[in-house]
């Protein structure tokens, strides 16, 4: 079978979905050459998401940290306060397109399934979420914000009851329901064509930002930072960069309590080539190649897979992938919140901690870009806890 990027990718499912997956590739190809699609697509992302959102120059940050200029990407300014509702927006106007009359989705940190829940609020479809119980539960603000914009929440209490967990009970869910029901699935993951469509829709964040940066300063960036779970908002800020050898793209995962530990979610750092999800990518494994649980303090990073195309990505050397510890991050959010006054998503912080650890080894004269992801209201209860944890 075909695979898209390199030798990740491909289409490992039932018959049954190899066809829902052709039809929707066909109705994706179809829409975006349609220049009405993207209009539509466009007049939302103003209209009602608020882009575009500043490239805004962290001076406090940078002089506290004493080397590289830091700007941040602020898709934690987007309605719902975080970059996936651009891939939501673009998601549910084709699933209108194709006549589908329910939408469900899967998510961890709840970001995604607001996200949802809101475009499906605004087009008026039937939405169902499924999320692991474990990430209900530190995510309550999120799970009620679902549920006030109409969506129906569904627990899933299998395995770790996580974001993985999620992601099987809802594909499952789509395969019994395929014929009226719309998968909305919300990172750069799962069989062609989901990674392809994800990537087109945040693709705005790469423009937009390769546009700010040289209004800005003339010149491209040297380094372009992502924190990376599944991976969507990596792969839309990187997209413009791609062709740009001589900017530095790095992308930042989920070292839980250390990577010398069982707990942590570094599947680029430590995984190996395997299936996970319908998809040729790399996974975090046992000896046995079981697909491990995967942990970190972010419910948005703790997945145990990646998309397809960052797999081809550090295979061919164009993104180095590094990672964060919760430690290194809590730390970093922090360091953000009381220098500039932004408090960040937990998955952000993954990639503040990385510009901490570089920045101050660069010259005055680098830029530095941070893709800031989402805000950090959401965790305000995880972050509670990880205080009242260090008490102890």
């Amino acid at each position: 079978m075909k695979k898209e990027f390199g030798v990740y990718g491909g289409q490992e499912v039932p018959p049954v979905v190899i066809q829902a997956l052709n039809e929707l590739e066909m109705a994706f190809n179809e829409a975006k050459n349609d220049p009405a699609f993207e209009q539509t697509f466009r007049y939302y992302l103003k209209q009602y998401v608020g882009r575009e959102n500043p490239l805004y120059f962290a001076k406090n940050l940078s002089e506290r940290l004493g080397g590289a200029n830091i700007y941040l990407k602020r898709e934690d300014l987007n309605h719902t306060g975080a970059h996936k509702i651009n891939n939501t927006i673009g998601q549910i106007i084709l699933a209108k397109r194709m006549g589908k009359k329910k939408i469900i989705a899967e998510t961890g940190a709840g970001q995604h399934g607001v996200a949802t829940a809101t475009a499906a609020a605004l087009f008026g479809m039937e939405c169902e979420i499924f999320q692991g119980a474990t990430d209900m539960e530190r995510q309550k603000l999120n799970v009620h914000r679902m549920k006030l914009l109409g969506a129906k929440v569904t627990p899933v209490y299998q395995n770790t009851a996580t974001l993985s967990d999620a992601v099987d009970v809802a594909i499952n869910h789509w395969v019994e329901n395929i014929e009226d029901t719309f998968y909305l699935l919300g990172s750069a993951v799962g069989p062609h064509p989901f990674p392809t469509i994800v990537r087109y829709f945040q693709r705005v964040i790469g423009e937009e930002t390769k546009a700010q940066i040289l209004a800005q300063t003339s010149r491209l960036p040297d380094i372009i930072m992502a924190c990376v779970g599944g991976g969507s908002n990596a792969i839309g800020i990187f997209q413009s960069f791609l062709e740009d050898d001589h900017v530095k793209l790095v992308g930042v995962e989920a070292a839980g309590k250390g990577l010398d530990t069982k707990e942590h979610a570094a599947t680029l750092t430590l995984g190996k080539p395997g299936v996970i999800h319908g998809m040729h990518t790399k996974v975090v494994m046992d000896d046995n190649g079981k697909i491990s649980p995967v942990y970190s303090i972010s419910a948005g990073l703790d997945y145990p897979g990646i998309g397809p195309e960052h797999a081809h990505l550090q295979d061919t050397g164009r993104v180095q992938y590094v990672s964060a510890t919760d430690t290194e991050a809590m730390d970093a959010l922090k360091m953000l919140s009381r220098t500039e006054g932004i408090i960040p998503a937990i998955e952000s912080a993954h990639a503040i901690a990385e510009v901490i650890k570089q920045a101050p080894l660069l010259p005055k004269d680098q830029n530095i870009v941070v893709n800031l992801s989402g805000r950090g209201d959401k965790d305000v209860e995880s972050i509670m806890a990880y205080d009242e944890l260090l008490k102890t």
